[in-house]
């Protein structure tokens, strides 16, 4: 049995070509293991707030010194961790804005970006310690991006690889639907984007 944890980050709902990428990939993944569990969390239905001092204090100060309130927070940032804790693959859709990821996705790894959580220091520097996970990125975008002369302001793809690879994932597949704002392209984009999805 799998535990899947679906990352939703983008704001617009029914009209959303990232959630409807996404969502086809939880449905392949579901065909391939009927049997999996399926979390999902919706960042834009349930904000995760922008990184504060008092977020920075109670992440890098003890628990036994926490007050009500950074108990509170902490519980919170734990919480988003175990998530990705307990999944054996995690879906995020991911579409560009402004060349990079949407302002909740970034909150997001504000609060689950942790050392001794997710990743962790020794003498040879940080450590991943979310291993052995797959990662599906459900890109989307109205430009080109996976190749040709916009190729270089994808902020969006290599930062979330980024992050996961920081955390110890490293089996990363991208699926793309690019074009969505280009005439003569934007017809069939997520349909192509759709037909790509493989799931290993």
């Amino acid at each position: 049995m799998k535990s899947i944890l679906h990352i939703i980050t983008s704001p617009r709902t029914d009209v959303s070509a990232s959630r409807k990428l996404g969502n086809t990939v939880i449905e392949k993944i579901q065909e391939k293991y009927p049997d999996s569990i399926v979390k999902e969390r919706d960042l834009t239905k349930n904000l995760v707030p922008l990184l504060e001092e008092k977020h920075i204090n109670t992440f890098f100060s003890p628990a036994e010194n926490h007050s009500t309130e950074q108990q509170s927070i902490n519980a919170y940032s734990e919480n988003l961790i175990s998530e990705l804790q307990e999944a054996d693959i995690i879906v995020i859709d991911s579409p560009m804005y402004n060349f990079s990821v949407p302002a909740t996705l970034r909150a997001y790894f504000d609060f689950t970006s942790r050392a001794g959580y997710t990743f962790k220091y020794d003498e040879n520097g940080p450590k991943g310690l979310l291993n052995d996970k797959k990662l599906y990125i459900a890109f989307t975008s109205g430009n080109i991006y996976s190749e040709g002369p916009y190729q270089i302001y994808d902020s969006n793809v290599p930062y979330v690889k980024n992050v996961f690879g920081f955390y110890g994932v490293t089996d990363v597949s991208v699926f793309r639907a690019e074009g969505l704002s280009i005439p003569g392209i934007m017809e069939n984009a997520l349909e192509k984007g759709i037909e790509s999805i493989v799931i290993d």
